[in-house]
């Protein structure tokens, strides 16, 4: 039997206080912030889905929505909620991405995707010169002619003081006992799990080339990040140097 594919998950269920409006719906240039990363993932899974806890708020939208299945855990219910559903309905896992990231690179979500041992929908362009995803340790098997064991996660090194970038990662259905230990010891803390999975990462050096990380990982929390996110998209619009926009 063919394997469904992996849920893309838009995490949308956090309380936007520092912003104070919704973030994922500001505008950049012409589009919303969610429309560009609902972009990204539709370009390696064609199932879409949003967690949210204000289904009036994200209603136009038209994208299967569940709010959080158990409250007040913020990311990390997140991804416990969508790996639930993802269950239910016999996907392997979600790639998860937080609602606030524009510039996400479908190439990169379908690495995240093959290093987790889900096949995206169609290879992403890659860009020129990278090799095959590497095949993480914990997929080697023990050479003893059992099956590999594959991740339970995937997730891109990002320079930032947790080392690894968890609100873009791709999580495998067989995080659910580890993030359910987690909530039940009372814990809340987004990669607090990860230590009773298996974890494979995809090296600083490899995600720098699909793009500068701060970039790639940038989450629109304040007005002030926005403003700095239009300016980078609107340098990704300008014409290169030395080449007329006119006719």
């Amino acid at each position: 039997m063919t394997q469904r594919p992996a849920f893309g998950a838009i995490l949308a269920g956090g309380l936007n206080r520092r912003y104070g409006s919704p973030k994922a719906l500001a505008r950049l240039g012409d589009d919303r912030i969610i429309d560009r990363v609902q972009r990204a993932l539709r370009g390696v899974t064609p199932d879409v889905v949003l967690i949210a806890n204000e289904p009036q708020v994200y209603a136009a939208l038209g994208l299967p929505m569940r709010p959080d299945t158990r409250p007040a855990l913020g990311a990390l219910g997140g991804i416990y909620s969508a790996l639930r559903w993802a269950r239910e309905e016999r996907r392997p896992g979600v790639l998860a991405v937080a609602c606030d990231m524009p510039f996400l690179e479908s190439a990169l979500l379908a690495r995240l995707l093959e290093l987790g041992g889900a096949a995206p929908l169609a290879r992403a362009a890659a860009p020129p010169g990278l090799p095959a995803a590497p095949v993480p340790p914990s997929a080697a098997g023990t050479g003893r002619g059992d099956a590999p064991a594959l991740p339970d996660l995937a997730a891109p090194e990002s320079g930032s003081r947790r080392g690894l970038e968890p609100l873009c990662a791709y999580y495998a259905v067989s995080c659910i006992p580890a993030i359910e230990a987690e909530i039940d010891r009372g814990e809340r803390h987004i990669v607090g799990f990860y230590k009773d999975v298996r974890v494979a990462t995809l090296p600083l050096a490899e995600v720098q080339q699909f793009g500068d990380p701060g970039v790639l990982f940038l989450n629109v929390n304040t007005p002030e990040e926005r403003e700095r996110a239009e300016r980078i998209a609107a340098s990704r619009r300008q014409p290169p140097a030395g080449v007329s926009s006119g006719g």
